[in-house]
């Protein structure tokens, strides 16, 4: 019984000894081919350089199993596709614009009507301040408005200056069925001054749909008292109602005109019983 398996395992290692034996000399063959083709390609490309008198332009050889056409990837990076172009900021202008105001004056709800809902949902909600986000081309540039609300509470005074340092615009709002909601826009304006001098002042009264319902001669009063505020603290007026989008998007219109210096200008409108506009 041993003496078989040692018979048969002195066979298989002269088969296996026969193998190694083949292949290397199969190995040895290929490399004096690949010597020889070495050899001949040199000499060809010293009689290139004789005759044409500047060296041969070398191409890289693609081995067997790659592509001759570019990766996917390298095309992608090359092309200006449109989410790498959005994704960059050089051409993005950032403008950033407060909101004043008390509580439950509608400063969200008007927010919310600029933005749209897709960006309400990415908003940000800090202790105090509320941030939203909408990006708009105007004349081929790329605008960024970033809207910071600063909660009505008394409590939120301690974010006006970081909501009011290097706005563009500061919205001072009220609840136009609110006296004394206007009244605190005094207070508000006097805090912002502090630490923006230089910001486009606007003053807003929202639910203007709830204001006509309100007596004429009750809602004249509040007019009246309106413009006043409006031109001491230089600022235009605007009438809005976020229910009805009544204004809110010409209010925007109108900061983007007043800092780029655009053609357009709105509407005088002192009309009892249509939505103010005062400057």
């Amino acid at each position: 019984m041993a003496r078989s398996i040692r018979e048969a395992i002195a066979k298989m290692t002269q088969l296996v000894c026969r193998k190694i034996v083949h292949i290397n000399f199969r190995w040895s063959v290929l490399d004096r081919v690949s010597i020889i083709r070495e050899f001949f390609r040199f000499i060809w490309d010293k009689i290139l350089v004789c005759s044409v008198g500047r060296q041969r332009i070398r191409y890289r050889r693609l081995t067997r199993g790659e592509s001759s056409s570019p990766p996917r990837e390298a095309i992608e990076a090359a092309l200006p596709t449109t989410s790498s172009y959005e994704s960059t900021d050089e051409d993005l202008v950032r403008l950033k614009i407060s909101l004043l105001g008390d509580c439950q004056i509608g400063k969200t709800s008007f927010m919310i009507k600029y933005v749209g809902d897709e960006q309400e949902e990415q908003s940000l909600e800090m202790t105090g301040v509320s941030l939203m986000d909408k990006t708009l081309m105007v004349q081929g540039a790329r605008i960024s408005c970033s809207l910071w609300d600063v909660g009505g509470d008394r409590n939120s005074l301690d974010h006006v200056p970081i909501a009011c340092k290097d706005a563009v615009a500061i919205l001072f709002m009220f609840d136009l069925t609110s006296r004394c909601t206007l009244n605190s826009v005094v207070g508000w304006y006097s805090e912002a001054r502090k630490w923006n001098q230089t910001a486009i002042p606007i003053l807003i009264g929202t639910k203007f749909d709830d204001f006509v319902r309100l007596p004429p001669d009750l809602q004249w009063t509040i007019i009246t008292q309106a413009r006043a505020y409006a031109k001491a603290m230089k600022a235009t007026l605007f009438f809005s109602s976020a229910t009805h989008n009544i204004n809110v998007n010409k209010i925007f219109k109108f900061i983007l005109a007043k800092l780029f210096n655009l053609p357009w200008k709105v509407e005088r409108n002192l009309n009892i019983g249509e939505p103010i506009i005062d400057y």
